[in-house]
């Protein structure tokens, strides 16, 4: 019988509930930091000791020094054996927290290659990785030095925030010394990055010791920049394991984690494939990835990341081997975009490949299950426009 851990876990939004479940199954302690705006999301309740909730609704401005006074007073009586960041924004403070109590587990250097993309950049070109030509943004020389050597359109991207959020489409020298205009003071929080036209796929993983158990990739069918600035409709489908590109990325994304020193856990990352057919490295994280891609993923193998994630995170913790369930190998495709109506019907979906139903105030949502890629095709394509023409809407993103 092994003693029962007490683990830390850090959401700025609501997500990982089946990472604590999977916990709490195995007879762990979970104690659990999240901000205010999530107080009455159904978190797994049964399964926490108790919550935290940190004030603001924008979980990228917590103030660390409240967190680390909490987690202070926190460890006066409940020791903390590890501390985990469920979320993107959420990998920076648990660093910061681990190197304020020397806890196990990655402090800020390494996970800086996790959460900022000018790190990210960096070591991948240290490495040999393929990535698209870049620049960081801290002198103005070496910024025209790179307006000079490359050709638009670039995209300008925030270091630390996720998905699309914060990007900007640059097409000119001119139009890039206007958006420095007001960005100024914080432009060093900002990259600059070559415009690489080509699809984008997704490759999720779960690792241990360095080595990867478990990888499957898909590919967006419309990439999620155009989907947030164009109020598109998000769409995605896995790759057949034995692929062209699915075995490419494999290969890619064992180099990209090995050289970025993730040695265990789960991790999401992202890559564009350029018209000569070379893949080239967008993103990772030390994460599950969101937007229910998770979701996507089980359907098609039967392997759910967040709970094989906590898994693993045990067997670290206890010294243990860890033994990875048999995945299928069937193929999943996903469909999502804001509805019109609060609470969407679904009772004209009926399809016998629905595997999933998204239940999110004004969003409208299906994840299909089948054995050909061809047919998951179809089935996005047909229902992808039903959804557009009967629920569709779109908000404009925020700057």
């Amino acid at each position: 019988m092994t003693a029962t851990r007490t683990f830390l876990c850090i959401a700025c939004d609501f997500k990982g509930s089946d990472f604590m479940r999977a916990l709490h199954e195995l007879g762990q302690r979970i104690f659990l930091v999240t901000s205010e705006k999530t107080r009455e999301s159904d978190w797994p309740r049964e399964c926490i000791e108790d919550i935290f909730y940190m004030p603001g609704t924008d979980g990228r401005k917590w103030d660390i020094h409240t967190l680390v006074q909490g987690t202070a007073f926190l460890l006066r009586k409940n020791p903390i054996d590890k501390i985990i960041a469920l979320d993107d924004y959420d990998v920076w403070k648990a660093a910061d927290l681990r190197e304020e109590f020397r806890s196990p587990g990655m402090g800020q250097t390494t996970a800086r290659h996790f959460y900022d993309k000018l790190a990210m950049r960096m070591v991948a070109s240290e490495n040999g990785i393929e990535i698209p030509s870049f620049s960081a943004l801290f002198n103005d020389s070496a910024i025209d030095a790179y307006l000079d050597r490359t050709e638009g359109p670039w995209f300008v991207k925030p270091r630390t925030d996720a998905g699309a959020l914060g990007i900007r489409k640059i097409h000119s020298r001119e139009d890039f010394w206007r958006w420095n205009e007001s960005h100024e003071e914080n432009r060093h929080k900002f990259l600059i990055e070559e415009f690489q036209p080509g699809p984008v796929y997704h490759v999720d993983t779960l690792l241990k010791d360095s080595e990867t158990l478990f990888t499957r990739s898909s590919q967006y069918l419309q990439p999620p920049f155009e989907v947030a600035h164009g109020g598109g409709v998000f769409r995605s489908h896995t790759l057949e394991i034995n692929h062209p590109d699915a075995v490419e990325l494999k290969k890619l994304n064992d180099t990209v984690l090995r050289s970025f020193g993730l040695k265990f856990g789960a991790s999401h990352s992202e890559y564009i494939k350029a018209e000569d057919g070379r893949f080239f490295f967008l993103e990772t994280s030390a994460r599950v990835g969101g937007a229910h891609l998770a979701d996507m993923v089980e359907a098609a193998s039967g392997i759910n990341l967040w709970k094989e994630w906590a898994k693993i995170e045990l067997s670290e913790l206890n010294r243990v081997p860890y033994e990875m369930p048999n995945p299928r190998e069937e193929n999943a495709g996903i469909v999502v975009t804001l509805s019109k109506h609060a609470y969407p019907d679904y009772s004209t979906f009926d399809d016998p490949s629905i595997f999933w139903r998204l239940n999110k105030k004004y969003h409208i949502g299906l994840i299909f299950r089948h054995p050909s890629r061809q047919q998951i095709l179809g089935l996005l394509d047909w229902h992808t426009q039903k959804i557009f023409d009967q629920y569709h809407t779109s908000v404009p993103l925020k700057e």
